[in-house]
């Protein structure tokens, strides 16, 4: 059984839809050994998500930022938790939409994603500073 668990941290992100696969598969190294297991990507901060999608078309990351963001507009005036600032509730609530963590799954020493899948950070704040992911390798 290999296991593997690493804490990183990501540099700051503008307020947007990102990839960050290679990042994500460069702090793991094991993978390479692994024939069959699992990979699980999970964020610690409540105003930034993870979602897997389209890799290769950034069109495809703009649309999302677009949409959430009709979704869940800023300055919504019910919203009470607005302590730091107008995006700071809608920043949760796109949050808890998309989740908290991610799994792909490890065959023959490569994250098994479609042709057209990476990993996205969702960076929903407008000044989110870095964020860190807690990376579970899990495999045989």
């Amino acid at each position: 059984m290999i296991t593997a668990q690493k804490e990183i941290t990501l540099p700051a992100y503008r307020r947007g839809f990102h990839l960050i696969t290679e990042e994500v598969e460069s702090q793991v190294p094991e993978i390479r050994d692994v024939k069959t297991g699992i990979l699980q990507v999970f964020i610690k901060h409540t105003s930034a998500s993870l979602t897997i999608n389209e890799n290769a078309d950034p069109t495809v990351r703009q649309d999302f930022e677009s949409y959430f963001n009709d979704a869940v507009p800023e300055d919504f005036p019910k919203f009470v938790h607005t302590y730091e600032g107008p995006d700071d509730m809608p920043a949760h609530i796109k949050s808890s939409m998309l989740g908290s963590s991610v799994q792909i799954p490890v065959t023959n020493g490569r994250l098994n994603l479609g042709t057209w899948q990476g990993i996205y950070l969702c960076e929903h704040r407008n000044y989110g500073g870095n964020r860190k992911l807690v990376i579970t390798l899990l495999g045989q």
